[in-house]
């Protein structure tokens, strides 16, 4: 929600029950000046309120926790001079936090993998921090940081700023305890209903990989591989990744 200092100062009271529910940005004489928000003593320390980009778990559960509803434009809003990193999915705004050693080498792993896989062709890989935009609809747009996607329009579609304004191919998630709901629920739903082809789940604590297929905004096919199976793409017929050169 975006209010100016005027109407803040008149309706102090109001703001400050509305802001239990969602960040309030204050502005003045047009320009944004401040932000009015909810204080966890329990989740919070002085250090949380200093925007250095840097997001620790505790932190980043208690924002999760009831997720803040708003507008795609309020989402610009807030989000336009941070540090930190964020998701917009059907609405609600999630906070990301700093992945693990293990999603991280899992992560190393399989774009090394990717990319020499992708050599010669026109489809790349693409490692996170990376927005990608996606609409479900032409009024439910998401915007999220996917751990790796591979991109097949790449030059169609990058725009004046730099930024991807197409639909990946594939997207993989890996899975950590804090995203693991939002990449099997939220994502899974999402991926599969603004025009992604497929879906990699990797799970590195039992050492699983999950393909899902998409087709008409339905899981056409889906496997699950495990151990020292091969994982499959089914829209790349030559793209085959080895859980244990992954999971190691």
């Amino acid at each position: 929600m975006i209010v100016n200092a005027t109407d803040l100062k008149n309706n102090l009271g109001k703001y400050l029950r509305d802001c239990a529910k969602e960040q309030i940005i204050i502005t003045s004489n047009g320009r944004k000046i401040a932000m009015l928000c909810s204080y966890d003593e329990n989740a919070f320390g002085f250090n949380a309120f200093i925007d250095d980009g840097v997001v620790n778990e505790q932190e980043a559960e208690a924002f999760n926790r009831k997720p803040k509803k708003m507008s795609y434009e309020e989402f610009l809003d807030f989000t336009e001079n941070t540090q930190k990193r964020y998701e917009y999915i059907d609405g609600e705004v999630y906070l990301l936090t700093a992945p693990g050693t293990k999603h991280q080498k899992a992560l190393g792993e399989i774009y090394f993998l990717f990319y020499s896989w992708s050599k010669g062709k026109k489809c790349i890989p693409v490692l996170s921090p990376y927005d990608i935009t996606l609409k479900k609809d032409p009024d439910n747009i998401n915007v999220v940081e996917p751990d790796l996607v591979v991109i097949c329009d790449l030059e169609e579609n990058l725009n004046q700023k730099d930024r991807y304004t197409g639909v990946p191919v594939l997207v993989v998630e890996i899975l950590s305890e804090s995203t693991c709901r939002r990449d099997i629920i939220k994502k899974l739903d999402l991926y599969m209903c603004s025009g992604v082809n497929e879906y990699w789940i990797i799970n590195p604590l039992n050492r699983e990989i999950t393909v899902y297929f998409f087709q008409n905004n339905n899981i056409k096919k889906s496997e699950t591989f495990k151990n020292n199976e091969t994982a499959q793409s089914y829209y790349f017929t030559d793209l085959k990744i080895r859980l244990k050169d992954v999971l190691k």
